[in-house]
């Protein structure tokens, strides 16, 4: 029976390899996969998923517009799974035709992304797989500064912590770090502890 899966983790908790492996698995026995990802994320071109090892793949992006259920329809409604990157920048809309997907297609669907930005609000497409998922899986990470858990994501810019700005700022490294609770609200930039 398909399910709709959310799994969630801080920045550099390896989502993108994880649908990366997914899909070669799925492949790997014949079986076709839809990779889509936001079309808002850009750093590697409109239309990829690319993970910090290296490994990068042609995806479909996902726009305000694109009724996501229609695509996969059209697409190829045999697919064994459908994945998504970055999922956190979907739309309610998207969320609900993700788990229309699941529910008249039959077809699997794994969206992963963050579920916090870096003021610790959630997304909106994170906050609806919150609630629309089947089933919901954290991946898990270290603190950029210490040994705990992951759990926030902390937006850094010349060197300092930002708290405050826009939600949406597409970066990896060089902006972000994933941080434990204790770090995101006491950073010690340039230093490990």
């Amino acid at each position: 029976m398909a399910q709709l899966f959310f799994k969630y983790g801080a920045m550099n908790s390896g989502k993108t390899i994880e649908i990366l492996k997914v899909a070669h698995n799925y492949e790997e026995q014949n079986k076709s996969v839809i990779i889509l990802t936001s079309g808002i994320d850009d750093r590697d071109g409109v239309g990829f998923v690319s993970s910090r090892i290296g490994l990068k793949r042609e995806a479909t992006p996902i726009f305000d517009e694109t009724n996501v259920f229609e695509l996969v329809q059209q697409t190829n409604s045999k697919a064994a799974c459908v994945l998504i990157d970055e999922s956190q920048f979907l739309k309610q809309d998207h969320i609900i035709q993700l788990a229309k997907i699941v529910d008249e297609l039959n077809i699997p669907v794994m969206a992963f992304g963050l579920k916090n930005d870096f003021r610790n609000e959630l997304f909106e497409g994170s906050k609806y797989l919150l609630l629309y998922a089947d089933k919901i899986e954290e991946m898990k990470t270290i603190c950029w500064f210490c040994l705990k858990k992951a759990i926030m994501n902390l937006r850094i810019h010349d060197g300092q912590p930002v708290y405050n700005g826009e939600q949406i700022q597409i970066g990896g490294n060089e902006a972000y770090y994933p941080v434990c609770r204790k770090h995101y609200n006491n950073p010690l930039m340039g230093q490990l502890e």
